[in-house]
């Protein structure tokens, strides 16, 4: 029988539960113990954020890592594809020094124990080649039943960032965590649940306040308050100027090409802001993919499901929750990039029911407003 363990809830179907499905009631202490006995042993183990990852990603994947190291220990290594691009990202990684590495720097056939952390096989935003088996998949974001094929999968549950999945792990293996690992956890639950304000269950709310006497508040203000560069700037010039508000609740913009994939999802939670908005949709190109970010404040509307029903049906690869979600979608040469911009604009506008409304832009909307009070 496989190891795995889901802290997916259970169906409300009347069969009874495999056997992977079974083990999703297991206490941490009990999964902190499979973890370990699938990793004693291994050699090298390689640790992989999702492509571009976040603070959440981060954090977990270096937490992760340690935990290993201190009680299976094995060595551990943290990687990621794509770039690190966000300044404040950049900070983290640099102000605490985290030990992560582009992944084209390993060689995979050099380890032999693969986990990943922050998003799951099947979702396709990371770069594990096809060939290499992911044996570990840590995640909060909604369980895909693919996952439950790794021989320990602890996906989904009551969480609002996997940070907090890792804290839990650590607690349970009574191992105080470095100033570094902290400080970075914290900053991963604090991004991700919007300062606790956004998903915030009570296991959120717990890890948050346990790590705060571990934190160095000095180093986690220099991480959310870095240098930013000019083309920042720039990219938020545009971006005022592209957006387009559709009535009263929906904004979106195109911000064409853009130096960092990560600027899509800060635009489009910014933008999320503007009064009276309830859908906020972004996109952009980086590298011949498209990036989508998607911010919704109706509660009526899952983002995550959503935006894989309009993106992977386009042969894209989606993920999210609730609230928040995003999608990458390959442009290949024989593609238009703007005719998908188009199509996909138009599928959510009509998932919003905004379909039919005329565009205006958000500054002459904003004009129209202030004339109007």
């Amino acid at each position: 029988m496989p190891s795995a363990s889901s802290s997916s809830t259970r169906s409300k179907a009347e069969d009874p539960p495999s056997p992977e499905r079974a083990l999703a009631e297991l206490p941490v202490r009990s999964k902190l113990d499979e973890l370990l006995k699938l990793a004693r042993g291994r050699q090298r183990v390689l640790v992989l954020t999702h492509d571009n990852p976040d603070p959440d990603s981060i954090a977990s994947a270096v937490a992760l890592a340690f935990l290993l190291e201190k009680r299976a220990g094995v060595e551990a290594r943290v990687v990621y594809g794509g770039i690190i691009g966000r300044a404040e990202n950049l900070a983290l990684v640099k102000v605490l020094r985290l030990p992560i590495s582009p992944v084209s720097q390993v060689v995979f056939d050099e380890h032999d124990l693969l986990a990943l952390v922050d998003t799951q096989p099947p979702v396709g935003n990371h770069s594990v080649p096809a060939q290499y088996p992911v044996e570990v998949v840590l995640d909060h974001h909604p369980l895909r039943d693919e996952s439950l094929g790794a021989p320990f999968a602890d996906v989904g549950g009551e969480y609002g960032a996997t940070s907090t999945m890792l804290v839990e792990y650590l607690r349970a293996a009574k191992l105080e965590p470095s100033i570094e690992v902290a400080t970075a956890l914290f900053y991963g639950i604090k991004t991700d649940s919007r300062d606790l304000g956004r998903q915030t269950t009570p296991a959120d709310v717990d890890a948050y306040l346990w790590l705060v006497p571990r934190v160095d508040k000095h180093l986690l203000g220099r991480i959310e308050h870095p240098d930013l560069p000019a083309e920042y700037f720039q990219l938020y010039h545009s971006a005022i100027g592209r957006a387009r508000v559709y009535g009263q609740t929906v904004v979106t913009v195109d911000l064409g090409e853009v130096y960092s994939p990560d600027m899509v999802a800060e635009v489009a939670e910014r933008l999320s802001f503007l009064e009276g908005m309830k859908w906020s949709l972004a996109m952009g190109t980086f590298r011949r993919q498209l990036y989508v970010s998607l911010r919704v404040r109706d509660r009526r509307m899952n983002a995550g499901r959503l935006i894989r029903d309009i993106c992977e049906n386009r042969g894209g690869s989606a993920g999210g929750h609730g609230s928040m979600a995003g999608a990458r979608l390959p442009l290949s040469a024989g593609r238009a990039g703007a005719a998908l911009r188009r199509e996909l604009t138009q599928a959510f506008l009509e998932a919003f029911g905004a379909k039919g409304e005329r565009p205006r832009s958000l500054l002459l909307a904003w004009k129209s407003a202030a004339l109007e009070r």
